[in-house]
């Protein structure tokens, strides 16, 4: 049975989306994007900041349903740059240091709002 996941730790969905859903198994996080809590829009940051936000927002999601980045399978990231590639990964593996989640990054001709990156996560919550 399906279960939306909200939390007001993270970024309302700025669409027709969950922040996250689940069946009790698995949890996908919808985009994450860079923003914060209260709305703000961190596009004029660097990708590294953008990224950190958006696994911030990531973490924060995962916590409210008792699970951890450790938990994570997959993350799906897209960037509108691929060339900020180095300067994401960089900020990407401060969040993640040992059994690293299988990942896929992109390179799109634009992130939602403006933003230079964009992230989704696969987890397991057993």
């Amino acid at each position: 049975m399906k279960h939306t996941v909200s939390t007001d730790d993270a970024p309302t969905a700025v669409g027709a989306y969950s922040q996250a859903t689940t069946n009790g198994e698995v949890l996908i996080t919808g985009g994450q994007l860079p923003l914060t809590t209260d709305g703000e829009l961190l596009a004029d940051e660097p990708v590294g900041e953008q990224t950190r936000q958006c696994l911030r927002n990531v973490k924060a999601i995962l916590e409210s349903e008792g699970l951890a980045l450790e938990d994570v399978l997959k993350t799906t990231i897209f960037l509108d740059d691929i060339d900020d590639f180095d300067e994401f990964n960089e900020a990407y593996s401060e969040f993640f240091q040992n059994d690293f989640p299988a990942r896929s990054a992109v390179g799109v001709a634009a992130v939602p709002k403006g933003a230079a990156v964009e992230i989704e996560a696969v987890v397991t919550t057993l």
